[in-house]
């Protein structure tokens, strides 16, 4: 492999980032000084598109970091213009193939040995190329190590000198960033730097082969109880920073539709298991696979136990690099988004969008309830076949309006929630591409039905423990109230103000009242709560228990005559 020239990358990255700079500056800096709003207003789609394809053929040709710089930023609908998103959202992590000596020197240094006594047999040729590493086919020898029967493998490799490359890619974007913020409408709208600082920490994840074998191995324990998905197994004693070894599991590829249908696979059932399971792992494993694009997914057909058998499949996932977690704030924002479209609850949507922390205090999120409830009103319940069909300026309108109203609230999207709207938007195209009458609507209700009724359990049971903490309180109240009465009759306490014996008698009066009702109330809500249980006795002896609670209040809850 040829060392490369650090410096000459460096030189070539500021020298693309100055003229993009110089061109952002001019348009829309120089222009509005002079009077020429309009016209830098009026250029502005064209030029960013023209901007985006530019960066994508450097992109292309400089390799390294700067193809995942224009995936990153491809999902950034938050802070980039449509016109950039659109024409980023082409760039393919799809490079030449490294030489196979430096390939064949890096996986040596790092396993310790000759390929050809690590390895029966390896494929010179790569299966597959990217941008950080490429994948190869191999063979372990009979009886390995740890691997049980496991011999047919892929062995993943990072590209010799990646670091460094990454290196010099990040200290340039920096520089760029440095440049952005100093334009107040962009520093106002996003932290450029935070956003370069996201992208590095994706891009060191990612080139952490025992980080990404770690992963496999936590969907795999994910997954163990469902033999419809199949997660590759890793082979440790061959697996480093730097090299990655995996079972064998690729398939059909999950768009290939006609071997699919030749294989005896119903594609409406492939669609609706993929997105069954993304909805488990987002709101059950709290830890999903963060780069579902079709390279990645597979089915594989399974041997038939008998000639009826044409059914059996697996769904099969690889490349763990790029998974996102849900932590609980994030889980909760999540849980109330889906009950909200399960539902057709435009405000318990908004609620939700306040909980993921994406809108500002000031937002106004009566407009944004209104958006919501337009959008369940015209495409609530439509498959996507049915959206299809809907005229084509109609949906862009709605589009462009929805877009410029989150536009008008300044936010920054978490990283986390990035990865799962992006990982969700793939998703949905290759669910329509096994079924166009996929119905996304069909598949959520039940599980936003499911969590709605544990959200329901949830609120009931924590709504019983403080209600029995403050029963407990009420309940001392009168035998409190009574000492102080038996005190102020036996002189204990004086009090210069005739009048304070009545005002106490009335305060007891209240306090037993209040006593009385809230007793009352939860007697019967409590009775509520096992009947829906299926207990009714209980809950019978609970609303008897509510009726005296409510004679005492009304007849019998008087303070002590003066």
């Amino acid at each position: 492999m040829q060392h490369p020239n650090y410096d000459a990358r460096y030189r070539n990255l500021m020298i693309f980032f100055a003229g993009l700079t110089s061109s952002v500056a001019f348009w829309d800096v120089v222009l509005p000084l002079l009077g020429l709003r309009s016209l830098a207003r009026r250029t502005r789609p064209a030029r960013y598109r023209r901007i985006a394809a530019n960066f994508r053929v450097m992109a292309v040709r400089m390799g390294g970091v700067m193809i995942k710089v224009g995936q990153f930023l491809s999902a950034r609908l938050d802070v980039m213009p449509a016109e950039i998103t659109e024409e980023l959202a082409k760039l393919q992590d799809e490079v030449p193939a490294e030489d196979f000596v430096a390939i064949r020197e890096l996986a040596e240094s790092e396993l310790g040995a000759r390929l050809e006594t690590v390895f029966e047999m390896f494929e010179h040729v790569p299966m597959a190329a990217a941008s950080l590493g490429q994948v190869h086919r191999a063979r372990l020898p009979l009886g390995a190590m740890d691997n049980g029967d496991l011999r047919d493998v892929v062995v993943k490799i990072q590209r010799p000198l990646v670091k460094q490359l990454i290196d010099v890619d990040f200290l340039a974007l920096r520089r760029f960033g440095g440049w952005l913020q100093l334009y107040k409408p962009i520093r106002d709208r996003v932290n450029v730097l935070a956003l370069i600082q996201e992208l590095a920490d994706v891009v060191h994840r990612e080139i952490d082969y025992v980080a990404e074998a770690t992963n496999a191995d936590a969907f795999r324990a994910n997954f163990s109880d469902r033999k419809r998905v199949c997660v590759p197994r890793v082979v440790w004693s061959r697996t480093t920073e730097r090299v990655l070894t995996l079972e064998d599991v690729y398939a059909i590829k999950i768009t290939d539709y006609d071997a699919i249908e030749a294989a005896g696979i119903s594609r409406i059932s492939v669609a609706e298991t993929l997105f069954d399971t993304y909805l488990k792992q987002i709101f059950e494993d709290h830890f999903f696979h963060a780069d579902p694009h079709p390279g990645n997914l597979f089915v594989n057909p399974q041997p038939r136990e008998g000639a009826e058998d044409r059914t059996s499949w697996q769904l099969t996932f690889v490349d763990f690099g790029m998974v996102g977690s849900v932590p609980a704030e994030l889980q909760r924002g999540l849980r109330e988004m889906l009950v909200g479209i399960g539902t057709r609850d435009a405000a318990k949507v908004v609620e939700a969008y306040q909980t993921l922390g994406v809108l500002l205090p000031n937002a106004d999120v009566e407009l944004l309830g209104q958006a919501e409830a337009r959008m369940f009103d015209r495409f609530w319940g439509m498959s996507i076949s049915e959206l299809r069909q809907i005229r084509h300026a109609e949906m862009h309108q709605f589009a462009r309006q929805f877009r410029e109203l989150l536009l008008a609230m300044p936010f920054q999207i978490p990283h986390n929630l990035l990865l799962l709207g992006r990982a969700l938007a793939i998703l949905s195209g290759m669910c329509a591409g096994l079924d166009p009458d996929f119905n996304v609507w069909r598949q959520l209700a039940p599980y936003a039905r499911k969590l709605m009724v544990g959200e329901q359990q949830s609120e009931w049971e924590g709504w019983l423990d403080q209600a029995g903490e403050l029963v407990k309180e009420l309940i001392a109240l009168p035998g409190q109230t009574s000492k102080i009465l038996t005190r102020l009759a036996r002189g204990d306490l004086q009090f210069t103000m005739p009048q304070v014996s009545r005002q106490i008698n009335h305060l007891e009066t209240a306090v037993n009242r209040l006593f009385g009702g809230l007793m009352c109330a939860v007697f019967l809500l409590a009775g509520v709560f096992l009947y829906r249980s299926g207990e009714p006795l209980p809950a019978y002896v609970l609303w008897g228990a509510s009726g005296t609670a409510l004679l005492w209040t009304a007849f019998l809850a008087r303070g002590h005559s003066p």
